[in-house]
């Protein structure tokens, strides 16, 4: 960990806690600072409260307390999940306090440089081939960040020259000051989390932050086919990388006459890919991208693609059953991704199961992808929005059940075999499960009772 002294004597709120919060506040009384920690849950409900009262640490717990913030604060960290809109938050912002997630603590004690990895779409998948590309490559990575790693735990970790390759949300970046990653990795932006940043000007801001500190000395690689990553990127000052899964471009990384290319020359033909779909091929071409940048080889990039079948929860395979092939896209949780999901298997017969959160969308967008499923089985909030626009694509084979456990022998005997099995349910888990992992594990259980 690299000696720090910015944080010495200075006086922190933590604002939730969690596993980043947790992991904040440890670092911070760790440096030297003089450290009150906030949380919403009840200290006799909070184990990690407690654990940090005998560390010394003041914990005030069980709500907001305005009045905390009339004491002197130099610094709030707050987690992520946290919005701006928090009153907590908002008058710490009023005070002129800075505001910032963990990821900040992160730089400022690691001796390793970061590859900053983020987009609405594919940052899992797209952090973990990289991690892997650079592991093959004997280069010893460290993965971090919202794929489920604190980052400033991982930090603690990092030596001079090794890569810490990390996933970064909005809610992450929004809350940044000098966070400087010497590679940052924009794959695409759409509308999403609107309802934590307000509007969508807000939320394209936090994604091109991961830019925001670059120098010249550093790299940008950014989407050639996504409009809005090529406006958020006109103006930065790193060096410009470009990736395409949809046309040669020369330079950057790129697909052309059936193979995946680094500055002109060939990678890896998409045939020996193991992963599927075209979604896929735009978070292939950003991961070699930026592996290239940190010098990973042909050799070991090609390993990882012809091998790397896919992150769980993410257009999983999970197994076949009587010739039907079953997918775990649990992570699906906007239209998007489900769009993605069922573009891999274009002119596969596909049984969807869907549905989850509603967060007051509607889903005529899927109109057009909804052509290529034969049934769908819908569960949760969204299940009559989703049948609703099932029944316009002319599906005949609607089934509504009470959640995806129950969604998948429906499934399995309204299939043939040649089919495939799709969980990918284009909204949020919350209303039935904590997590949209929790929602995949059981899919993946429901699946294997069927065998």
């Amino acid at each position: 960990m690299k000696p720090t002294l910015s944080y010495q004597h200075r006086r922190v709120l933590v604002i939730g806690l969690a596993k980043s919060g947790v992991a904040a506040a440890r670092l911070l009384v760790e440096l030297g600072a003089d450290v009150v920690v906030n949380d919403q849950k009840s200290l006799s409900e909070n184990a990690e409260a407690q654990k940090l009262k005998e560390l010394g640490v003041r914990v005030v717990c069980g709500g907001h307390p305005l009045e905390l913030l009339d004491e002197p604060f130099d610094l709030v960290v707050k987690n992520p999940g946290i919005p701006y809109t928090n009153p907590m938050v908002k008058r710490a912002l009023e005070k002129g306090l800075p505001v910032v997630t963990e990821v900040e603590l992160a730089y400022h004690i690691s001796e390793g440089p970061f590859i900053g990895i983020t987009g609405s779409n594919g940052k899992t998948t797209t952090t973990t081939l990289i991690y892997e590309m650079l592991k093959a490559d004997g280069k010893d990575p460290l993965l971090a960040g919202n794929i489920g790693l604190v980052a400033c735990e991982v930090a603690r970790e990092a030596k001079p020259g090794q890569w810490l390759v990390t996933e970064l949300s909005s809610f992450q970046l929004a809350g940044i000051d000098q966070f400087r990653p010497a590679i940052a990795v924009l794959l695409n932006i759409f509308d999403a989390h609107l309802d934590y940043h307000g509007t969508k000007e807000a939320y394209v801001a936090a994604k091109a932050n991961i830019f925001r500190n670059q120098t010249e000395r550093d790299y940008a690689v950014v989407n050639a086919d996504d409009p809005i990553v090529m406006a958020a990127a006109s103006s930065i000052r790193a060096q410009k990388v470009l990736f395409s899964a949809t046309k040669p471009l020369g330079e950057g990384a790129y697909v052309q006459d059936g193979a995946v290319y680094w500055n002109g020359e060939p990678v890896i033909p998409i045939a020996d890919i193991v992963l599927p779909g075209q979604h896929n091929l735009e978070n292939i071409t950003a991961a070699v991208a930026a592996a290239k940048l940190a010098g990973a080889s042909h050799e070991a990039i090609r390993r990882v693609l012809a091998t790397f079948s896919g992150v769980k929860h993410r257009l999983q395979y999970v197994a076949e059953v009587a010739g039907r092939r079953f997918y775990n896209d649990s992570k699906a949780t906007n239209i998007l991704a489900m769009q993605k999901a069922l573009s891999a298997f274009a002119g596969e017969p596909v049984v969807l199961l869907a549905g989850g959160l509603d967060r007051g969308n509607e889903f005529d967008d899927l109109l057009p992808y909804l052509q290529r499923v034969k049934a769908v089985v819908l569960f949760g909030q969204t299940a009559a929005k989703i049948g609703r626009i099932a029944q316009q694509a002319g599906i005949e084979t609607i089934r509504y059940v009470d959640n995806v456990e129950k969604a998948v022998p429906v499934a399995f005997e309204l299939s043939e075999p040649g089919d495939v099995i799709l969980l990918s349910p284009a909204c949020a888990s919350w209303d039935q499960y904590k997590t949209f992992e929790e929602r995949g594990d059981i899919f993946i259980n429901a699946v294997h009772k069927l065998k």
